[in-house]
């Protein structure tokens, strides 16, 4: 006799408690009248496939489907919403009838739904395999997915169909590994997408997924709107338990304030869940529309509590080729280079960008000393030059390769990636290596609030390089202290310029954002980088000196933060951390 276990699987949908008993041997589920076709209720249409040859995903050939609901107005732009794994997954969820009955019924917007399945590049001959992409495009971490949807696929639907532009209005969801697409899609970008239907999502370390977690920890909250199902017999396999991995997501997604919920079941790796809740999930997901879904202010309280809400990046000054170098001085101005132009530019603390110093000779790092001058690192030169409040420069070292400085009690610390190595100037102007062991790339540099320590910035490495400073100058103790994180598809850091707070707290540019760590070395938080190329450099500016100001790419850019920097010169010895 085949013995039948049920269990009440129950789902919140915006406060609203509903249940289904389902059979755990058979998994049935009660069926949603929103997944059937109901009677007057207009039908909209299918169409496809359409072929798609990919530049993006090289070599790739797939099909797309359009569902355009009977609603629809060309006059009008229409929500989006975009499935992975093709036309399969949708009839699956019996997603083009519950479009129908829901947007009859006002409970979601009028969408078109765009059913599109992973790339296959062909085999060759006859006597081949054909290399299935779906993997590789949907597991992999990284915006190339997101790129291909916002390059290709958008822009050719839109030929046909008249798609909303606002992100607001975009919806993404898949299942297995189309979730963690889903998902990262909008986490990648937020300004294109930002409802996301997971369902058995592989958040697993397949192609470095079970990273998604700890970054929904560490990022600051990005505005998404999550919904995630999954059943406690999901696959448990080499890359982890698809079970235990989703809920370390709602977990995570919860603490981190994003506006989640969830349904969860006793059912495998398969649809069956997925489809019985889409209709109650697709309400919860469009539910306000068309308040817009921004950045969430609850969650768990941070350790590094830094963040003030309704607070995002400004821009400075933009047009020019590439910014660096920025350094405050005693009043809180802000001063930065912009290399390949040879210029040295001064913020006010009115906002206003005037030009300091030109022909500085590709001039790259800046620091300002107790003695009120901005010392630079005259790259093209090989120089090291301090410049007064007039403009007026003066040579303190020559024949030295550097990028970066920082001025101490106790002379100049440089930075040489050309030479792998990181040099000292003492006020006698005496040039001597201070380190050139294990180092790759030598780049930012600063000191701790109280002198004590000197980090160095390992642009090809994972971590910020930690020293003793020594009453002469010399340094003692190197540890690679600062454990920093890759962003995807890269190979290091991209670790660049830094800073410190008046709590002892490193700011770290990266590929990936401004990494914050803690004094023990541990990243706490990664502020998103403003829309620009390399980040670049940080540092604290402003009269109050809590205004963050980054060079990114071309241009500069603000953002206030519950934090504070320190004022020129001043050594301040930072609390205890907490371990």
């Amino acid at each position: 006799m085949k013995r039948i276990f049920t269990f009440l699987m129950v789902l919140s949908v915006g406060g609203l408690v509903l249940t289904s008993a389902v059979a755990a041997a058979e998994e049935n589920y009660d069926i949603d009248p929103d997944s059937l076709p109901q009677k007057g209720v207009p039908q909209g249409e299918i169409k496809g496939p359409f072929p798609w040859k990919s530049e993006i995903f090289p070599g790739t050939e797939r099909e797309y489907w359009i569902y355009v609901p009977a609603q629809y107005d060309k006059d009008k732009p229409a929500c989006v919403m975009v499935v992975q794994d093709g036309l399969g997954r949708a009839k699956g969820w019996k997603m083009p009838t519950v479009f129908d009955n829901l947007i009859h019924k006002g409970e979601m917007p009028v969408t078109i739904g765009i059913f599109i399945t992973p790339g296959v590049v062909p085999a060759p001959h006859e006597g081949a395999q054909a290399r299935f992409n779906r993997s590789f495009e949907y597991d992999s971490l990284g915006d190339r997915y997101a790129n291909f949807l916002i390059e290709e696929i958008l822009p050719e639907v839109s030929k046909s169909y008249n798609l909303s532009e606002d992100p607001n209005d975009r919806a993404i969801s898949g299942a297995s590994s189309g979730a963690i697409c889903a998902f990262n899609v909008a986490w990648e970008r937020p300004d294109q997408f930002r409802r996301v239907f997971s369902t058995i999502g592989t958040f697993v370390g397949l192609r470095g997924a079970n990273e998604f977690p700890v970054l929904v920890r560490k990022v600051e909250p990005k505005p998404i709107r999550v919904f995630l199902q999954d059943g406690s017999n999901d696959l448990d396999l080499y890359g982890g338990s698809w079970w235990v991995a989703n809920q370390d997501m709602l977990a995570s997604l919860a603490w981190a304030g994003y506006d989640v919920n969830h349904a969860w079941g006793q059912g495998g790796h398969n649809g069956k869940q997925g489809a019985a809740i889409l209709p109650d999930a697709m309400r919860w997901l469009w539910r306000d529309y068309p308040e817009p879904i921004r950045v969430g202010t609850g969650g768990g309280k941070r350790r590094t509590d830094i963040l003030i809400p309704g607070e995002d990046w400004q821009l400075v000054s933009k047009g020019h080729k590439f910014t660096e170098g920025p350094a405050v001085n005693d009043k809180g101005e802000v001063f930065f280079t912009d290399v390949p132009n040879s210029q040295i530019y001064k913020i006010g603390l009115d906002g206003m960008v005037s030009l300091f110093a030109e022909e500085t000779g590709n001039a790259n790092g800046l620091m300002f000393g107790k003695d009120g001058k901005l010392y630079a690192c005259v790259s093209g030169k090989k120089q090291i030059v301090a410049y007064s409040p007039d403009g007026k420069s003066e040579v303190i070292a020559e024949n030295v390769s550097c990028n970066d400085l920082v001025i101490g009690d106790n002379g100049i610390y440089v930075t040489d990636p050309e030479n792998k190595r990181v040099l000292h100037i003492g006020w006698d102007k005496k040039v001597s290596v201070v380190d050139d062991k294990g180092l790759e790339f030598p780049n930012g540099v600063v000191l701790s609030p109280d002198q004590s320590l000197l980090y160095v910035a390992d642009t090809r490495r994972q971590y910020v390089n930690s020293y003793q400073v020594q009453p002469d100058g010399t340094l003692r103790y190197k540890q690679p202290f600062h454990h920093l994180h890759i962003a995807p598809t890269q190979t290091d850091t991209g670790a660049d310029g830094m800073t410190v707070d008046d709590q002892g707290r490193l700011y770290v540019a990266t590929r990936m954002g401004v990494q914050v760590c803690d004094q023990p070395g541990r990243v706490h938080l990664i502020l998103s980088k403003p829309q620009g190329s390399w980040l670049s450099n940080v540092v604290f500016g402003g009269k109050d000196l809590n205004t963050l100001y980054v060079t990114c790419g071309g241009s500069i850019y603000k953002r206030k933060m519950n934090a504070k920097g320190l004022s020129v010169g001043n050594l301040l010895k930072p609390p205890k951390p907490r371990l």
